[in-house]
């Protein structure tokens, strides 16, 4: 029998005051819905996302999962039951694509104790250090009589420090039943998922919490709650880098993806960024102050500090990239060093070539971009200003402060710059000229 996690992304998310819907809102470089289908990913058979009326965007993030449309916003019981279709025969889990924090191990015991056989629901809870206006979980020895509301709660049921995260796991025809028989009977004229909790007691069904840490449960509603996820996941990403065998000088000022890949002996210093797409290879150094993204750094290779490489950007094995150094889709060759003060767009620079101070590939003619190659050996000198689409030969060198309009041949010397003129005693002569004047 098939699992089926279903993932209600259907909200306005209004408190996070914003136009982007609100799962698709990052955390570490990723979207709440992508956080959590990744976890759902690794435990489920099956995978549906609920989502509203005119949220194309949302649906294209959870591609290529199936989604369906709540027409109408009446409710997370409501919502839940518009993937009926896709429930299957096996058990069928609801999440919440503002919860996105919840981690596999955490979904598979839920699963784990559903599957168990002596539950007919089970559900996730949490014991924050400020319960708030969260949910209470009443019952004993793990077993749910019901879950109140805190607008509804007595005084001591509010003292209750056992509160509802919302994920409830069921077998497919319970759940789809449950799910039809909730009714829109309060305040608010909605159908509330915690309303299946009731309908499996009065089946006569066990309904058993699976506790789990704030952290994981915790639900991300508007933007102070989204940092404090950031904070969440960016703890858990470097102790994961650092028990992976990544130095991290610094921890709390470095800041990685949900997809950064390190290699072993890894050395990362302080106020570094990881964009999306960055892998880097054993032994290399990035030093302080670099920001990274969409980028391959190979092995051994040291960059920064203060250094900033762009999407399409490689450093192969050994090469060097050092203070205020630029580049974006740009390739540097085994050995090759950009040490200073330097812009490479749209280049390939070979092994073992060094690029002078101040130098920088003019890559964009105002319509077009352009390319530059710099071949294997070149040494270019500062302040150099390479003009594409240029090529520069094997072992050639070009002259500092050259303007290169022109392909320099393998082994050249190429000069670009006006002819130095010196005019022995001009200087003093023009002091002594001026001084008169005064």
């Amino acid at each position: 029998m098939t699992s089926t996690a279903v993932i209600l992304a259907a909200g306005f998310g209004t408190r996070m005051k914003s136009a982007l819907p609100k799962t698709l809102h990052k955390i570490a470089g990723r979207s709440m819905l992508r956080h959590l289908l990744a976890s759902c990913e690794t435990v489920f058979d099956r995978i549906v996302v609920v989502v509203g009326p005119d949220m194309e965007a949302v649906a294209r993030e959870a591609a290529p999962h199936a989604s369906v449309v709540q027409h109408d916003r009446l409710g997370t019981a409501h919502a839940a039951l518009q993937a009926a279709a896709h429930f299957g025969d096996g058990e069928v889990a609801v999440l919440y694509a503002d919860n996105p924090l919840i981690r596999p191990e955490t979904m598979r015991a839920l699963l784990d104790r559903r599957r168990a056989g002596d539950a007919a629901l089970t559900l996730l809870a949490m014991r924050p250090d400020d319960p708030g206006r969260y949910g209470r979980v009443i019952g004993g020895g793990g077993a749910v009589e019901r879950i109140v509301e805190w607008a509804d709660a007595t005084e001591v049921e509010r003292a209750e420090g056992l509160c509802n995260a919302g994920v409830l796991c069921a077998a497919a025809a319970d759940m789809r039943r449950w799910l039809a028989a909730v009714t829109n009977d309060n305040a608010k004229g909605e159908y509330y998922l915690t309303d299946v909790v009731t309908l499996a007691r009065a089946d006569g069904g066990r309904v058993v919490v699976v506790e789990a840490p704030y952290d994981e449960l915790r639900g991300v509603n508007s933007r102070v709650e989204l940092a404090e996820a950031e904070a969440v996941v960016q703890r858990r990403l470097r102790i994961a880098a650092m028990e992976a065998g990544v130095t991290l000088t610094d921890p709390a000022s470095v800041f990685l993806c949900a997809d950064t890949v390190f290699g072993q002996d890894v050395t990362v210093g302080p106020n570094v960024v990881f964009g999306p797409e960055v892998r880097v290879d054993s032994g290399v150094e990035i030093r302080a102050f670099c920001h990274l993204e969409g980028c391959a750094i190979g092995a051994g290779a040291i960059v920064g500090p203060f250094a900033r490489l762009r999407p399409g950007t490689v450093l192969e094995q050994g090469a060097h990239v050092g203070n205020f150094v630029e580049l974006k889709a740009a390739r540097l060759g085994a050995g090759a060093k950009a040490n200073h003060l330097t812009y490479l767009g749209d280049a390939s620079v070979g092994a073992g070539s060094n690029i002078g101070a101040g130098t920088i590939t003019c890559n964009y003619d105002g319509f077009a971009k352009h390319r530059t190659t710099i071949g294997a050996g070149v040494f270019v000198g500062s302040n150099t200003a390479l003009v594409a689409p240029v090529t520069v030969g094997d072992g050639a060198m070009v002259a500092a402060g050259s303007v290169i309009t022109d392909d320099v041949a393998p082994d050249a010397l190429a000069v670009a710059r006006g002819r130095q003129a010196v005019k022995p005693g001009y200087a003093a002569a023009f002091r002594a000229a001026n001084s008169k004047k005064d």
